[in-house]
C-alpha cells in the first residue's frame, strides 16, 4: 500500500477504534484520521499504523455565535490527545454560524480559537479546517475552497482540502494552488452522478469525479503530504466498511504509484 494512504475513521463509526486500527493494519494502510467522538485512546496503540491526523468537531455547542467556552476546552481536550498519539494536525468542522453574517462569524471564530492555536503551535500540532457542502451548513461555515483559505488565513490556521466538496468549482486549479501554501491534507472520495442523499460519497473510482488528473495538479503544486480517505453514506454501508475501504485503499495506492507520489 502507498505510504501516502491515509484512511479515516469514520466509515467504521459502528465499531471500536480498536477494530478500525487492526482493519488498517490488515490492508497494510500506515496512516489513519481518528474522530475524537468515537476514538478510543486506550486502544490507539499497538498498531503499526500511525496517527496522521484527528477530526475534531469544533463550535457545537450549539454554534460560533452562542458558544461560550465549550469549544475551546474540547479542542485543547483534542490538542493534548493528539500530542499523546503522536498527530501532526487536527482538521476541524467549525460549527454553525447562528444568525451572524460570513464576515462576523469569521471573526468569532478566530477570536474562539486563538487559544488553542497557540498551544496547538507550541506541540508542534497544526490545526485546519476543511472545506465542506453547504449540506452542512448547521455544523460548519466554509463552503467553498476560496472560503475555507480564507478563515484560516483570518484565524492564523491551516486548510484541508476534501475533493469532494470542491471538485466542481470553476477555477479549481487557481482554488488549489492559492489553498495549497496552508494545506495540510487532502481528502479523496468519490461522487456517483445523480445521488441526492447526505453524505453521498463513493469509493474512488466509482463516480465521476476526475480524480488522477486533480491529483496530479494537486501533486504539481508541491503537496508532499497524506490523501485521506473519508467514505461515509449509503453507498459505503450498502457495501460494507470492510470491502469499501479496502478497495479505495487499493486504488489510491494505485493512482498515487502512477502519478509518482
Amino acid at each position: 500500500m502507498h505510504p501516502r494512504v491515509n484512511l479515516h475513521q469514520v466509515a467504521f463509526a459502528a465499531e471500536p477504534t480498536a477494530a478500525f486500527l487492526a482493519f488498517c493494519d490488515e490492508i497494510g494502510v500506515q496512516h489513519c484520521t481518528l474522530a475524537t467522538p468515537l476514538l478510543q485512546k486506550e486502544a490507539a496503540g499497538g498498531f503499526d499504523v500511525r496517527v496522521g491526523c484527528i477530526n475534531h468537531p469544533f463550535a457545537l455547542h450549539p454554534d460560533i455565535e452562542r458558544d461560550t467556552g465549550a469549544a475551546a476546552e474540547g479542542l485543547m481536550r483534542a490538542i493534548d490527545i493528539a500530542a499523546d498519539l503522536g498527530a501532526p494536525s487536527i482538521y476541524l468542522l467549525t460549527g454553525g454560524r447562528g444568525s451572524l453574517s460570513w464576515g462576523q462569524a469569521a471573526t468569532r471564530f478566530a477570536h474562539l480559537i486563538a487559544p488553542c492555536r497557540d498551544a496547538a503551535g507550541a506541540a508542534g500540532i497544526a490545526l485546519l479546517v476543511e472545506n465542506a457542502s453547504p449540506f452542512n451548513a448547521d455544523i460548519h461555515m466554509a463552503h467553498t475552497l476560496p472560503d475555507a483559505a480564507r478563515l484560516a488565513a483570518i484565524a492564523g490556521i491551516g486548510v484541508c482540502i476534501d475533493l469532494h466538496a470542491c471538485w466542481t468549482e470553476g477555477a479549481l486549479h487557481e482554488n488549489l494552488a492559492a489553498a495549497m501554501p496552508l494545506t495540510g491534507l487532502v481528502q479523496v472520495s468519490d461522487y456517483v452522478l445523480g445521488d441526492r442523499s447526505a453524505p453521498c460519497r463513493a469509493v474512488p473510482g466509482d463516480g465521476a469525479i476526475p480524480l488522477e488528473a486533480i491529483l496530479r495538479v494537486v501533486l504539481e503544486l508541491g503537496y508532499k503530504g497524506l490523501f485521506d480517505l473519508e467514505l461515509v453514506g449509503p453507498r459505503i454501508d450498502a457495501e460494507g466498511a470492510r470491502t469499501a475501504c479496502t478497495r479505495a485503499a487499493q486504488v489510491l495506492s494505485d493512482l498515487l504509484g502512477k502519478l509518482g507520489a
